[in-house]
C-alpha cells in the first residue's frame, strides 16, 4: 500500500465505506448494509436520502476497523449488487484519504472535496 505525505500503513485508525444509492435501490443498499452489520463488528450509519459531506448520491456509511478491512471489503466487493461502494482509510487527512487513498468498486463518482481544507 502507498500512502500518501509521509503517512504510515500504522497512521491507519480504520476505513469508512460508503454505499451509494438512488430511489430506485434504497432496498438494496439498506439490505446490502444491514447484512454488513449482521455479519461483522461494524458500524451502520444512518440511511441517507439526502447528499451529506462530499458524496455526490444518497449514501450509508459503514464504519469498521483495520482488523477486518481486508474481509470486509473483500465481501463488499462479491455482495455489492452492482451499488456503486467508495471506501477510504482514515488517517487523520480527510483531503488525502478521499482524493488519494480512495477505493473505487463501480464507476467513480465526482466528489465535492471543497470542504475539505489540505493539510
Amino acid at each position: 500500500m502507498t500512502v500518501q505525505a509521509g503517512a504510515t500503513e500504522a497512521q491507519i485508525s480504520g476505513f469508512h465505506a460508503h454505499v451509494y444509492f438512488d430511489a430506485g435501490s434504497i432496498e438494496k443498499a439498506r439490505t446490502l448494509c444491514e447484512r454488513a452489520a449482521q455479519r461483522f463488528p461494524l458500524q451502520m450509519g444512518r440511511v441517507h436520502q439526502q447528499l451529506v459531506g462530499p458524496h455526490p448520491d444518497w449514501s450509508c456509511q459503514l464504519a469498521f476497523g483495520t482488523a477486518i478491512a481486508g474481509e470486509v471489503i473483500s465481501w463488499l466487493a462479491l455482495n455489492r449488487e452492482g451499488l456503486v461502494v467508495f471506501t477510504h482509510p482514515l488517517t487523520g487527512n480527510e483531503l488525502a484519504d478521499h482524493r488519494d487513498h480512495a477505493i473505487w468498486m463501480g464507476a467513480v463518482r465526482p466528489l465535492d472535496l471543497s470542504i475539505f481544507k489540505a493539510a
